[in-house]
C-alpha cells in the first residue's frame, strides 16, 4: 500500500540534507543556489505484513518536495508528468549548466498527465540496468547466447561492454521487444532510445541524454518483477507472464551482488577518503547498479539483510562537479541519505 507516513518520513529524510547547500565546483564551490533533482522511491517488503511504498520528488520548482500519488495499486504516478531531459546541439545537458533558465527551455513530455511538472535526470549508467533486461529478454527468447559483456557491464559498468550488450539488441532486433515489454508491463517512463547498431548509447551517438530515461519509482518496479522473494505486482492483472525466465532474472540479481561501485546510495567503496559517511549497505547485500557523470548521479537496487528486505532507487542532478573530492562520485550528502533510508525501510510500520 501508499504509506502517507512513509512518504512524509522520506520527505523530511531529504529534507534533512539540505541539499541546496552542496557546493557546485562549476561554480567556485559556491552553494547550488536552487534544489536539485532528486527522485527517491522506496517500496518495503517486512516479513509480516503488507508491503509499503512511497515516491518523493525534489527540483529547483518544488524545493520542498512532491509525493507522488501512486496507489495501494503500486501502479504509474498519477499527478505528475515527467519531462524528458535535454541537452544543445554541443551535447552539453542544458538544463542543469549553471545559470540556466528553465522558464526559456522546451522540455517535452515524456511520460503521465498529472498537474504537477518534473523534468527526469538523465539514469547516466544505470541505463545499464535496462540494457541488462533486454538482453536477458533476448537469451529468453532464443535470440542470442548470454555474453560475457553482461558481466562487466553491471559489475564494473565498462563502457566498452555496453557498447557489445547494445550491438547485440540490435542485432537480433530486441530494443523493441525490451521497450515494448516495459510498456506492457506499465513502466512507461524506461525507455530506450537513439541507440545505434554499432553499440552506440552515449550522446555523440545520437542516444545518451533526452533519449534514454528513467525514474525512480519505475526503476524499482523493474527490480520488482526481477526479485523473486516479492510478492506479485499488485499493478498488473493476475496471470501476467514474468518479465523474464526465473533463471535469467536471477543471474541479473547475482550480478548485480557483485557491484563495486558502492558510491552513490552506498559508500563502502570509498571509505578511504577524507569526510566519508556511511550508507546503505555494500554489495552484495545491496544487489545494484549505479550512474554516475558530471551532471547525474543515480542508484537502484534491491536491500536484503536478516528480515529487512527493501526496493530502492535514487535518480538525481548531482554528479561528480558535486563531490567533495576528486575520487568520489556525488555529494556525501546521497550516502548520508542512504543510510537514512536504510533506517527507515528497518523500523516496523
Amino acid at each position: 500500500m501508499q504509506d502517507p507516513a512513509l512518504d512524509q518520513t522520506l520527505l523530511a529524510a531529504v529534507a534533512a540534507q539540505d541539499f541546496a547547500a552542496t557546493a557546485d565546483s562549476w561554480q567556485h564551490d559556491a552553494p547550488i543556489g536552487h534544489h536539485p533533482s532528486i527522485d527517491l522511491a522506496l517500496a518495503v517488503f517486512p516479513p509480516k505484513g503488507a508491503p509499503r511504498w512511497a515516491n518523493v520528488l525534489f527540483s529547483r520548482e518544488h524545493p520542498q518536495g512532491v509525493v507522488a500519488d501512486i496507489g495501494d495499486s503500486a501502479g504509474s504516478v498519477r499527478n505528475v508528468q515527467f519531462m524528458a531531459d535535454m541537452r544543445n546541439e554541443r551535447g552539453e545537458s542544458i538544463a542543469w549548466l549553471p545559470g540556466a533558465d528553465w522558464a526559456t527551455l522546451h522540455f517535452q513530455p515524456l511520460a503521465g498527465n498529472g498537474p504537477l511538472r518534473l523534468v527526469a535526470p538523465y539514469p547516466a549508467s544505470l541505463l545499464k540496468l535496462m540494457v541488462a533486461v533486454g538482453v536477458a529478454l533476448a537469451f529468453d527468447r532464443g535470440l542470442c547466447d548470454w555474453p560475457a559483456a553482461l558481466e562487466a557491464m553491471l559489475v564494473v559498468s565498462d563502457n566498452g561492454s555496453t557498447n557489445e550488450c547494445v550491438a547485440l539488441l540490435h542485432r537480433c532486433g530486441a530494443i523493441d521487444l525490451l521497450n515494448g515489454a516495459l510498456a506492457e508491463r506499465g513502466l512507461a517512463t524506461l525507455q530506450l532510445h537513439g541507440t545505434t547498431p554499432a553499440g552506440g548509447w552515449r550522446n555523440a551517438d545520437g542516444a545518451g541524454v533526452g533519449q534514454i530515461h528513467m525514474t525512480a519509482w519505475d526503476s524499482v518496479r523493474l527490480l520488482w518483477l526481477l526479485d523473486a522473494d516479492t510478492p506479485p505486482p499488485p499493478w498488473l492483472p493476475a496471470g501476467t507472464p514474468t518479465l523474464l525466465a526465473p533463471a535469467s532474472a536471477a543471474r541479473l540479481i547475482a550480478a548485480l551482488q557483485r557491484q563495486k561501485h558502492d558510491e552513490i546510495l552506498s559508500s563502502g567503496a570509498l571509505r578511504h577518503l577524507p569526510g566519508w559517511p556511511r550508507g546503505l549497505p555494500d554489495a552484495p547485500v545491496f544487489a545494484h547498479k549505479t550512474g554516475s557523470t558530471d551532471n547525474y548521479a543515480a542508484d537502484a537496487g534491491i536491500v536484503r539483510q536478516g528480515d529487512t528486505h527493501y526496493i530502492v532507487a535514487a535518480l538525481t542532478s548531482l554528479g561528480r562537479r558535486y563531490a567533495p573530492v576528486a575520487a568520489a562520485s556525488t555529494t556525501w550528502r546521497l550516502p548520508a541519505l542512504g543510510a537514512t533510508v536504510h533506517r527507515i525501510a528497518k523500523a516496523p510500520a
